[in-house]
């Protein structure tokens, strides 16, 4: 070989010409086809060459960066050796499942970008990303991590934002996050549209819309079951909570009877925080999701207004009346109401049973119908009325007659901003 093991050639043996002597052919020929392999042949690091015959094989001769590789993915995928250095770019939730730490082996580096949907990245066995058995990188976000050929760790940076997030408590509130039937499967199903949700110091967000079922019990993940316990029932309240993952910060919702955080059944809650309800959801006697628009600001409205009283006597007496809202909670009513009468004087107020027993009359707490101008004739009217918390109005008139009354929709607040 024209070169030792230092990578220093040396001309072949015995092919040294001597002064005033004729070169023989076979002794010059040895001289140049060696020069020949070697201008061939892979040149040493020690000569300035890279060792290798091939880019991949230069690089690693040199001991130099393996060159970024970039690729769309858009469902499951499994990470392998051959993925070092790459950058990943996932437009769905996908699930990234990795070889072990040991093959992949010490300093191997790979960078994800979730762009369109969550990506879950699962190291094999009970390996660990940062010491956990999964890292979620929430839509919109990226992450790097390396191998140290048992372990994966990342850059930290998806930790410090998620920290920097909750580090003030700047009070609480809901942006978007607006409630709807879904659109293939409503009387089931409800869709969340895309939110931010903070309590305190406790902030969640979701760059896409997360779907949930209220006839089975909860489950991680869009289209699985809302309910903390139990099974769907009729004529039934269900508070909408969003959830925060302790391990990456990532949202979901559970669905509730209880209209209090701590009333909740945390028992397939593991993990999570209840950061603060988002909304509400009805039933209605076949245990179905009523249908609802759902609009900024936490006003809901029937998309077929409820009927709650068909000429029902009404009086001097002051009664309470139960409508279609929320349980357990006060909410603003939106009624419509129409009256009727033998007396062409008479009016009737329905109003908040906080104000206590009202008097209806133009001389007292006056009315919210108007007045009978024909003997038994109907008086049409209407407005926003908050309720006690068993969904309880209070209605009462000037002189005997009768009450119909109907629920367009109610306010129920939870701290939307828009």
């Amino acid at each position: 070989m024209p070169r030792n093991g230092q990578g220093q050639y040396s001309k072949p043996p015995n092919t040294t010409a001597q002064p005033n002597t004729v070169i023989k052919s076979v002794m010059f020929n040895s001289v140049i086809d060696d020069l020949v392999t070697d201008a061939n042949n892979a040149r040493p690091i020690t000569a300035g060459g890279t060792g290798a015959n091939t880019v991949e094989g230069a690089r690693t001769g040199l001991g130099l960066e393996k060159r970024t590789t970039y690729a769309v993915k858009s469902a499951d995928y499994a990470v392998v050796a051959a993925d070092n250095n790459a950058v990943h770019r996932f437009t769905a939730d996908a699930v990234a499942t990795f070889d072990a730490a040991a093959t992949l082996g010490v300093s191997w580096h790979y960078t994800v970008i979730a762009d369109g949907g969550d990506v879950t990245l699962n190291p094999s066995g009970s390996e660990t990303i940062d010491g956990a058995t999964e890292l979620i990188v929430p839509d919109g976000s990226s992450v790097f991590l390396i191998c140290d050929g048992s372990a994966f760790f990342t850059d930290r940076v998806l930790a410090k934002l998620n920290d920097k997030a909750d580090a003030t408590a700047v009070g609480s509130f809901i942006d978007g996050g607006l409630l709807s039937n879904n659109g293939a499967t409503p009387n089931t199903h409800v869709d969340f549209a895309a939110m931010s949700v903070r309590s305190g110091s406790t902030f969640v967000s979701r760059a896409n819309s997360i779907t949930k079922r209220i006839n089975g019990t909860w489950a991680v993940g869009t289209g699985n079951g809302g309910l903390d316990t139990g099974s769907v029932a009729a004529n039934s309240t269900y508070f909408a909570y969003a959830l925060r993952k302790t391990s990456d910060a990532t949202l979901d919702v559970v669905l509730s009877t209880s209209a209090t955080i701590g009333g909740v059944n945390t028992t397939l809650l593991t993990g999570y925080t209840i950061v603060k309800c988002i909304g509400v959801v009805l039933t209605d006697a076949s245990s179905n999701i009523r249908q609802f628009i759902m609009y900024p600001r936490d006003f809901y409205q029937f998309v077929t207004p409820i009927r709650e009283a068909t000429n029902i006597p009404i009086s001097t007496v002051s009664a309470l009346l139960a409508i279609t809202v929320p349980n357990g909670v006060k909410a603003e009513a939106r009624l419509r109401l129409m009256f009727s009468s033998s007396a062409t004087t008479n009016s009737a107020l329905v109003h908040d049973p906080a104000k206590g027993t009202l008097v209806a009359g133009g001389n007292d707490s006056g009315g919210n119908v108007g007045t009978i101008q024909v003997a038994s004739g109907f008086a049409v009217g209407g407005g926003d009325v908050w309720t006690n918390t068993s969904k309880q109005v209070r209605y009462v008139s000037g002189a005997g007659g009768s009450l119909w009354v109907w629920t367009d929709g109610f306010y129920f607040p939870c701290g939307r901003t828009a």
